[in-house]
C-alpha cells in the first residue's frame, strides 16, 4: 500500500509540474459589454494577481464609451473573480489601454489614455500606496495637445529607476473632433521619461518617422530594458515587420528605426525580459514562414525568445493558430514558474477586438520541442 501511495504521489507531482499552456478565462462580448479588450497585470504584496482591462459599453469601436475594470486571481491565474470598476469613464469618448507598473519604491502605478476625440487622446498616470484600493487623481503626463497612443502593458521602469513611456503621435489632418478624417494613420514614435516617479516628465530628444512610403508609420511602440542596460524599442508597421530602435542613454535619444527579424503583419508585438535571465520573450504574429500564416492577418500567435537583445529570435513556439482567429494586444506577467498572458482573441463571429482571453503558460513549456 505504501508503494502504491508513493507511486500515486509521484504521478501527481509529475502532473502538477507538467508543462502547460491553458486558457483560464474568456470574457466574451455581450449586449451590455460588446467589447472586453486590452489590459495589464500586477501582483499585489498579498500574492493576489490583478488584471485591469477596458470594458466597453454602448459600442465596440475604439471611440466607443469604455471604463477600466479589474478582476483578480488568488491562485496564480488559474481562476478569476468578477469585474469591478476601477476607473469610470471621464473622457469625451472613453478611458482605455491600461498599463500597471510596480515601482521600485513599492507603490503601484497605473497609466491609461483619456480619449476625448479624434484629435485629443493623451496618457495619464495614477499612483496607489495601498495596493490598488485607492488611487491619486489622474495626472496628465503629455502636456502637448494631440492624439497620443500608449498601448496597454507598455510602461517600464529601468533598473536605475527611470520610468519610460513609449508613445505614437498621430497628427491631426483636420479640425473636426468627431470624424476619423481628422486623424492621420501615419504615426511617429516618441518617448517620455521620468526620474521622480512621474512628478515631472521629459520628452526624448529623438522622434522618428518611418523613412519609407507607408500608410501606418511607426505605430504602437513598446520598450524593454536589455541586460546590458540599453533600451530596445519597437513599433508595428505595414512593411511586413516590426521596426526597432536602440537607446544607450536610457531613452534620452534613440537610433534610427530599422526592420527587425520579427516579420509580422501590421499588428502589435509585446516583449519582456524573462525573469532571472538575459533572454527576451516576444509574443507576436509571426509571418516569417516558420508557421503557416494568412497574409496581413494577425495570426498565428507565437512566443519567441532572443538571447542577443532582440537582434534574432531563433526559438519560437506556437500559442494559437485557429485559421479564423485574430490575436493581439498582449499583456505579459510572470507568476512563480509560469506566465500569464492577456490578449484579444477575436474571430469572425465576435469581431477582432471584442473577446478578452487569459492564458496561463508554464515557463518550461517555452523550452519544450
Amino acid at each position: 500500500m505504501r508503494l502504491l501511495a508513493l507511486t500515486f504521489l509521484l504521478a501527481l507531482a509529475t502532473v502538477s509540474h507538467a508543462a502547460e499552456s491553458i486558457i483560464t478565462l474568456n470574457v466574451d462580448p455581450s449586449k451590455e459589454h460588446p467589447r472586453n479588450s486590452e489590459g495589464s497585470f500586477a501582483t499585489l504584496k498579498s500574492g493576489r494577481v490583478i488584471f485591469c482591462y477596458s470594458q466597453f459599453y454602448g459600442g465596440a469601436a475604439d471611440e466607443s464609451p469604455a471604463r477600466i475594470v479589474r478582476i483578480h486571481s488568488d491562485d496564480q491565474g488559474r481562476t478569476w473573480s468578477e469585474p469591478v470598476t476601477v476607473v469610470e469613464n471621464t473622457g469625451g469618448n472613453n478611458v482605455m489601454s491600461v498599463s500597471l507598473l510596480r515601482l521600485a519604491s513599492g507603490k503601484l502605478a497605473m497609466f491609461y489614455c483619456i480619449k476625448n476625440s479624434w484629435i485629443d487622446c493623451r496618457p495619464h498616470m495614477r499612483i496607489s500606496t495601498d495596493e490598488g484600493e485607492t488611487w491619486t487623481d489622474p495626472k496628465l503626463i503629455q502636456q502637448a495637445p494631440g492624439y497620443f497612443v500608449l498601448n496597454n502593458d507598455r510602461v517600464i521602469q529601468t533598473e536605475k529607476g527611470r520610468i519610460i513611456v513609449p508613445l505614437a503621435f498621430h497628427r491631426s489632418r483636420g479640425t473636426d473632433p468627431h470624424t476619423s478624417k481628422s486623424w492621420d494613420h501615419r504615426a511617429i514614435a516618441t518617448w517620455l521619461y521620468s526620474d521622480d516617479e512621474g512628478a515631472t516628465w521629459t520628452e526624448s530628444s529623438s522622434w522618428w518617422a518611418l523613412p519609407v512610403r507607408s500608410n501606418s508609420g511607426l505605430q504602437e511602440p513598446g520598450v524593454v530594458e536589455v541586460s546590458d542596460g540599453s533600451i530596445f524599442s519597437w513599433c508595428r508597421t505595414d512593411q511586413g515587420a516590426q521596426w526597432g530602435f536602440t537607446s544607450t542613454d536610457a531613452a534620452k535619444t534613440f537610433s534610427a528605426p530599422t526592420p527587425t527579424e520579427m516579420k509580422s503583419p501590421n499588428g502589435p508585438a509585446s516583449i519582456k525580459r524573462l525573469p532571472g535571465s538575459t533572454d527576451l520573450l516576444s509574443i507576436y504574429n509571426d509571418h516569417s514562414g516558420m508557421f503557416p500564416f494568412p497574409p496581413k492577418k494577425r495570426n498565428p500567435f507565437v512566443a519567441a525568445i532572443s538571447s542577443d537583445g532582440g537582434k534574432t529570435w531563433p526559438k519560437r513556439k506556437l500559442i494559437e493558430n485557429d485559421p479564423d482567429g485574430l490575436y493581439h494586444y498582449t499583456a505579459i506577467h510572470f507568476v512563480g514558474d509560469a506566465m500569464l498572458i492577456g490578449y484579444c482573441a477575436g474571430d469572425s463571429k465576435v469581431g477582432a477586438l471584442n473577446r478578452l482571453r487569459i492564458r496561463r503558460i508554464t515557463l518550461d513549456w517555452l523550452n519544450e520541442k
